[in-house]
Order: structure tokens, then C-alpha cells, then sequence
């Protein structure tokens, strides 16, 4: 199992209510998932409990079988990086360095680059005319292919998505997304994509949708 959710419960400081309430599902390698719900329903604090990104208050959290919340953390974010890759809604690419420099990014803190994958990566995402070029200089579309080459580089086991197209025109969305899960489906490795979108969730294996805090 992947990744294994088991009670989990979320609550912020100064928070009225829990912001996740007793969620549990599993998710096995290779397979594609699909979070959807309203705003504030808790989808973006359960991706970030799944990454590692946050400890949950209370339940399991586990990835290949290691329990996050038993982690401090540096021990989640040494899981993290050699596990677990994250594509957020807002691109988060270094400003100071190059298309190439980003894409190689995570995979070098890793310890993990590989120099032809990275090639490999910005081909298929028509990244090869734009190495040399700086992340002011792209569109928010090339932006976004630039952050998923970036988060593949590593051969992470699991890709978390959160929003990754919410940024761009339907259009340049559905072309980003038909990649991003090309790409993941050749390495085999997991997928939880968080999206508003009912359209783009259909499109994977399954779906979860997030209610107040739990699965409905």
C-alpha cells in the first residue's frame, strides 16, 4: 500500500471546528486519485498531511508503510525527499535560476539527478527550447510544465497536485494535465490530485470527495 490514511484528524489553533474530522482511505502504487470538495473542506490540509508538509493531530499516516506521524521534522522531510513529490497551484519556481537549474532542482537535494531524465522530462514538456531561459521570461503554462519536471526529476513513489492547472486557461489546463498524467503513469508512480474541477477528476481512477472535514 502507498498510502494509507486511518483516522486522521486535523485541528488549527484558535480553529472553531476540526479541519479534518476522522478521514481514513488507502491508495495503492500506480493508482490515480482524485480529491474534490468546497473551499475550507480540507482538501489542501489532507495533501499536506500526505506529503509530510504537516503532522495530523491524531489517526495514521503512512507512506510504503512508514507511519509520518511518528517522524519529527526532519524525518518527515527526509521521507519526503526521496519519496514524495509536490506540484502546487502556485508555481514556487527559484527565480535566480534557469529552466534547466530548476528541473534539477529537487532531484540534486535528493542526491538523486539524473541528467538524462531531466532532458527526457523537458522534451516531452516542450521544455528544450527554454533551458537557458528564466522563470519571468514563460507563461504561467510553461511555468507549470517547468514545476512538474521538476517534481518528477526525483522518481518520486508519490505525486500530490494541488490545484496544478487552477492557474491557467482550460485550454493550456487540459494540455498540462494530459502530460502530468502521461508522465506519472510511465513512472508508476501515485497520484492525488486536489482539484475544483469535476471535469478533470473524472478523468482518473477514483475519486474522493471532502465534506466539512470528511469523506462523503
Amino acid at each position: 500500500m502507498l498510502l494509507r490514511l486511518q483516522d486522521v484528524t486535523k485541528t488549527y489553533p484558535k480553529a472553531e471546528t476540526a479541519v479534518l474530522r476522522g478521514v481514513s482511505f488507502d491508495m495503492a502504487a500506480g493508482e490515480m486519485l482524485a480529491l474534490t470538495g468546497e473551499s475550507g473542506s480540507g482538501k489542501s490540509t489532507l495533501l499536506h498531511l500526505a506529503g509530510g508538509l504537516d503532522s495530523a493531530d491524531g489517526g495514521v499516516v503512512a507512506i510504503n508503510g512508514t507511519d509520518l506521524t511518528g517522524l519529527d521534522d526532519a524525518g518527515r522531510a527526509g521521507l519526503r525527499r526521496g519519496t514524495v513529490g509536490v506540484i502546487f497551484q502556485q508555481f514556487n519556481l527559484i527565480p535566480s535560476l534557469t529552466v534547466a537549474a530548476n528541473i534539477a532542482f529537487q532531484a540534486r537535494l535528493s542526491g538523486c539527478f539524473d541528467a538524462d531524465l531531466a532532458q527526457a522530462l523537458a522534451a516531452r514538456l516542450g521544455l528544450q527550447d527554454h533551458l537557458h531561459k528564466y522563470p519571468e521570461q514563460l507563461s504561467g503554462g510553461q511555468q507549470q510544465r517547468v514545476a512538474i519536471a521538476r517534481t518528477l526529476a526525483p522518481k518520486p513513489a508519490l505525486v500530490l497536485a494541488d490545484e496544478p492547472t487552477g492557474n491557467l486557461d482550460e485550454t493550456t489546463a487540459d494540455t498540462v494535465f494530459d502530460v502530468l498524467c502521461e508522465l506519472v503513469a510511465e513512472t508508476g508512480a501515485g497520484l492525488v490530485l486536489v482539484t475544483h474541477s469535476q471535469r478533470l477528476a473524472a478523468r482518473l481512477d477514483r475519486r474522493l470527495h471532502l465534506r466539512a472535514g470528511q469523506i462523503s
